[in-house]
């Protein structure tokens, strides 16, 4: 296949990838903040100790992780049909790449709301200040660095489990390396897309460590 056969395909493949990439991780920062939040607080010792909700939340959360992105891909077909009205294309594997980030991320965030100084809590605490400012206040922008890099490492999972998802339908890299690439054994277009998805990954991975080093000397001149 010549470069100009290939540049389209290859355009089509990433713009796809970013897209399902982009919304997934939304999805999934909306759903595993709420949740590695509540593991916390709900934990021994929490803000809101409760154990029988911290077990199950829990129990949930390593249930979802435990799961292989491929099995869960084809399990959640029924569910990805009823929710976006089909289970190919690059909409509907936002789905499964979702729900299958959400409790990565979940504990990424328990990690990081775990290393906040306890002591900032109850300061605030003593002060009169509630629940929900003492997450907006005091959890969230003590934890915000340690946040970015689990953001990192979800869009750098996501952009693996995105690759996977090419394989079955979801469009992507994974399915211009699959079909153009593996099947009519060309070699060139498989490295060509190996080379984009390693590119992708390393842009990520600055950016995050970027805006991690802009926070800590922000942390730094605040203190």
């Amino acid at each position: 296949m010549s470069w100009s056969e290939m540049q389209p395909l290859l355009s089509q493949g990433t713009l796809d990838t970013l897209y399902m990439v982009l919304w997934a991780t939304v999805v999934s920062v909306l759903g595993g903040l709420p949740l590695g939040i509540l593991l916390v607080l709900t934990d021994q010792g929490g803000l809101l100790r409760n154990r029988p909700v911290n077990k199950v939340v829990g129990a949930l959360v390593n249930i979802g992780r435990s799961l292989p992105f491929i099995i869960l891909l084809i399990a959640l077909i029924p569910f990805t049909k009823l929710v976006v009205g089909t289970f190919i294309g690059p909409t509907a594997m936002i789905v499964p790449l979702a729900i299958g980030a959400i409790p990565f991320f979940a504990r990424l965030v328990e990690t990081a709301i775990r290393e906040v100084d306890h002591g900032l809590v109850e300061a605030v605490q003593s002060m009169g200040g509630s629940l929900p400012t003492i997450i907006r206040k005091v959890l969230l922008p003590q934890a915000l660095p340690s946040l970015v890099a689990g953001v990192t490492t979800t869009v750098i999972v996501l952009v693996g489990y995105s690759a996977m998802a090419g394989a079955v339908g979801g469009e992507g890299l994974g399915s211009k390396a699959v079909t153009y690439g593996y099947q009519r054994f060309d070699t060139a277009f498989m490295l060509i897309t190996v080379a984009i998805l390693v590119a992708l990954v390393t842009l990520v991975q600055l950016i995050g460590d970027g805006v991690i080093r802009l926070l800590a000397r922000r942390g730094r001149t605040a203190t």
